[in-house]
């Protein structure tokens, strides 16, 4: 039994998946947290997070339900009048997927999950290409949410905000996870359907390409599995 924890930030898609693996590695105890915030595909991603949680023999599984973030709206994953944008690789505009400020408000939780069960550390699977397009994904984001956490935690609380990856591109998490053992058969990554995948989305296609470059064939089932590059 390791003697230090992480919370870990568990969507049940691929990137957090390997985080939890990551985290694991480093030496610590992962503490699950899943929010459900009226996203198309919660109860999928819930499913997943469930299964991971037990594959790994989580310390503890947390679920909350934020649907705060789906009535505020503005995002194609909570408003079902928006419609998920089929794959653009190529953009550098802010997709509709985008849910305003997410990150700030799980992060928000995680630090409270962390600093009642005396974790050393949040665990959050944001990569490169996911600050290209969500500005709560970028390195000064969460730069600037180390601060927010040391100076809104009590004197004696240490807890270092971990984002592993958000340098690496999706296929290098793809080949560190595969590396690691992540079973990605239990993770779901598309904005869409629950099952099958619909492969045209961006979090498909994105998903798709890091399984093709890491020279794997992803292990989910997808409606189509379209060439991107």
């Amino acid at each position: 039994m390791s003697n230090k924890s992480a919370v870990i930030l568990v969507s049940g898609g691929m990137d957090s998946a390997t985080a939890v693996y990551e985290a694991m590695e480093q030496g610590y105890e992962p503490y699950f947290l899943h929010t459900s915030y009226g996203q198309r595909t919660e109860d999928k991603e819930y499913e997943c997070a469930q299964a991971l949680a037990e594959k790994v023999d989580a310390a503890d599984f947390l679920h909350i339900e934020t649907g705060h973030l789906s009535q505020i709206g503005a995002s194609s994953l909570t408003d079902e009048e928006m419609d998920v944008a089929d794959a653009d690789m190529e953009s550098d505009e802010i997709p509709t997927s985008y849910v305003p400020f997410r990150n700030a408000n799980l992060l928000s939780m995680a630090t409270s999950y962390a600093e009642a069960t005396e974790s050393e550390a949040i665990f959050i699977g944001a990569h490169s290409e996911d600050f290209s397009g969500y500005p709560d994904c970028r390195p000064a984001f969460f730069d600037a949410f180390q601060n927010v956490i040391d100076v809104g935690t009590k004197p004696e609380t240490e807890i270092e905000l971990k984002a592993p990856f958000v340098e690496w591109s999706k296929t290098e998490i793809a080949e560190r996870g595969l590396e690691l053992g992540v079973p990605y058969e239990m993770t779901w990554s598309c904005y869409r359907d629950e099952e099958p995948a619909c492969g045209t989305c961006d979090a498909c296609a994105f998903r798709l390409e890091a399984f093709r470059n890491a020279g794997s064939r992803d292990p989910i089932e997808y409606a189509e599995r379209p060439e991107f590059s």
